[in-house]
């Protein structure tokens, strides 16, 4: 089984005032009002939902959570954006 990226960016709402996820990991869906709140609950959430949602039951049992679960990181995007 090869390892797999995700991503998650998260975009400005200048209407509601929020920061939101775009991200490929099926069933993450972040608000927050600061960056700092944004990538907490992002990174709480992020592994559980890639192992829940993106493994077969089979790839879990014949490998670590380690080597299931990516590194999750903050990397500055543009004004409006930023990646983790």
């Amino acid at each position: 089984m090869s390892k797999r990226n995700f991503e998650i960016t998260a975009v400005w709402d200048e209407d509601a005032k929020v920061w939101y996820a775009e991200s490929d990991i099926v069933g993450l869906h972040v608000e927050a009002e600061t960056l700092d709140e944004f990538e907490k609950v992002a990174r709480e959430f992020a592994s559980e939902l890639i192992v829940e949602n993106h493994y077969a039951g089979e790839d879990i049992s014949k490998s670590s959570l380690a080597s299931l679960i990516p590194a999750i990181y903050l990397k500055t995007g543009g004004n409006d954006k930023q990646h983790c």
